[in-house]
This record gives C-alpha cells, structure tokens and sequence, in this order.
C-alpha cells in the first residue's frame, strides 16, 4: 500500500481565508502549549545496569491524547483534519453490503509538535484515516495515509462525510495532544536469549543493587517489562508494544527496505500494573477502571490492545494496521 504524498500546490487563496487561518494556527498554538504531561523517570537507568541494552536505546514522541476541541491546526486524534476543500474525501469500497463508506479521520500530526515524524521533502503535516470496520483477511481497518505541506491547504473543508456505519471501538473522539519525548528500550521478545536470561536473573539485579519491589522476585523481567522497557499508548517511533504475536522484521514491499515503526494506535494509555508510567500531572488523579488507568479516545483495537503502523523512510510506502 502506497502511502499518499499530496503535491505542493499554489498559495493564491483568498486573503481573508488566509488570516483566518493564520489566526487558527496561533490560537491553536497557544492552545497546545498549556497542555503538558510529563512521564516519570524511570525508576532505575536499567541501560547502567545491563550495557548491552544502551545502544538499543530509541527515542518515541508519546502524544498523550486528552478530550477536547482540536481545530484543523491542531495535532490531534479524532479531530478535524487540514483536508483541502477542493480534494475528493476518501472512500472504502471494500467489503460493505451498502454503499462505500467514507474514511474516518484517525490522527493529524504537525512536524512541530512531533519532529520524530520525518515527513518526505517539504512535506510537515502526516494525516491518518481508516475504514472504521475490520475487514478482511486482516480483520483491521483500511488505512490510508496522507503527508502534506500545511501552508498550501488555504482552503479547508468544513463538512467531510461521515461514515455510514462504524464497528465498536473503532471511531475515536476528538482528543487534543501533549506529545512528549521519552526514552525506551525493546520489548523482552525483542532481545536475544541471553540477554532475557539476564533480565530474568534475580540475583543480576541485586548484584548491581537495584532496589526493586520482592514481589518481582520470582519473575525480575516482568519488572524490565513493565516499568524500563517501551512506552505504553499512542505514540510515535520507538519500539512496538508485542503481545499476541512474536517480533518480526518487516520489508517494504517496493524496495526491500526494513521498515520502521510510524504510529501506535492504543486502546488505552495504560494499564494498572504499568502504572509508573501514567504522568505526573495525573498520577493523583488517575482512575482505575477494569484495569485500564485511562482510554480518552474511546478506541478499542485488537485482542493486544494495540495496533501499529509501519512506514519505509526510503519510499514511504506504509503497512496496513498490524498486531
């Protein structure tokens, strides 16, 4: 599957419509700029503790998605998208006993609110929309992907279709971001055999005098995974959560290439028994609910509770959703 990268077009919009967007742009910075969270350190430097983790080290851009009213301008989930009012909406045609059904907007994020998003060219806008109903054989949404240059969109569309129907947990509310970068290392099905032996030695850990709950005692690498290794919820880059399925490379399908993680879609920003790593500003305020801290999209994915998105930095070709 290709993904879309929308050609540069002229900037002879109308001067009105260009100020009114304008302005957008700074409310909509203004805006984003009040909304922090922060993600707790970790509670050990667990790449001092096992060195053969430090070159595995990879930086992810965790976006935090909390309900509010993202405009167009806006990096958000769910919420409007910067979508030219004279470009034709997307549709799947594709296994509906109906008519075809109009694309739901997923996510929109700005390079300046996520710079790990390495856009192709001129590019600084990455729109994501999908099928909201699970199809076949996959049984995921039909994505589409969009890059953009923002300043060329003068005119946007005010009322896109909406989709005639819609699979639970798969039309996520509209969610304004506090993207954040953070560190995190692979998931423990992502090591060598004698490295998760390490994290699975209980005596390692004391012998490098790490103090860590005893409850840990009979499985220290649950600890590794749980609290050191990547970061739960929506993000984007770094490692891939795994869960149903073991890790594997994946190649573009155009030139071969390895393919790099693009965006986590979660069902929830994490669980209870990941708890460190809901952020400060709402460690006092967190609320368990059937196990789950907090879902402000609304999204329900997949038996893992997670589904991720594969993009090739040499072509820009994009996987469908996997996991």
């Amino acid at each position: 599957m290709l993904t879309r990268w929308w050609p540069s077009r002229g900037k002879d919009g109308a001067a009105a419509d260009l100020g009114v967007r304008r302005l957008s742009e700074t409310a909509g910075s203004i805006a984003a700029v009040n909304i922090i969270r922060t993600t707790p350190p970790r509670p050990i430097d667990v790449a001092a503790v096992f060195p053969r983790l430090a070159p595995l080290a990879r930086t992810t851009t965790r976006l935090h998605p909390r309900p509010g009213s993202p405009s167009p301008y806006d990096s958000s989930v769910g919420g409007p998208l910067l979508w030219p009012a004279d470009q034709p909406w997307l549709y799947c045609d594709k296994w509906h006993e109906g008519p075809v059904s109009p694309l739901l907007p997923v996510a929109q994020l700005y390079v300046r609110d996520v710079p790990l998003l390495r856009p192709p060219g001129r590019t600084d806008l990455l729109q994501v929309l999908w099928c909201p109903s699970e199809h076949p054989p996959e049984h995921k949404p039909t994505t589409e992907l969009f890059w953009r240059t923002a300043a060329d969109v003068t005119h946007v569309l005010a009322s896109p279709p909406k989709p005639t129907e819609a699979q639970y947990g798969y039309t996520p509310e509209p969610c304004v971001l506090a993207p954040e970068q953070v560190t995190e290392y692979p998931n423990i099905l992502e090591l060598d055999k004698d490295l998760q032996q390490q994290l699975g030695d209980w005596s390692a850990w004391q012998a490098a005098g790490v103090e860590i709950d005893d409850s840990y005692e009979a499985a220290p690498e649950e600890f590794y995974s749980d609290e050191l290794s990547e970061a739960p919820g929506w993000k984007v880059g770094g490692w891939p959560p795994w869960g149903l399925t073991d890790p594997i490379a994946r190649f573009c399908i155009n030139c071969a290439a390895a393919m790099s993680p693009l965006l986590t879609i979660a069902s929830d920003e994490c669980r209870d028994y990941r708890r460190g790593w809901v952020p400060n500003e709402e460690q006092a305020i967190a609320v368990i609910d059937n196990d789950v801290v907090s879902n402000p999209p609304g999204i329900q994915v997949s038996d893992a509770n997670n589904l991720q998105l594969y993009f090739c930095p040499k072509c820009y070709t994009h996987t469908g959703l996997i996991q």
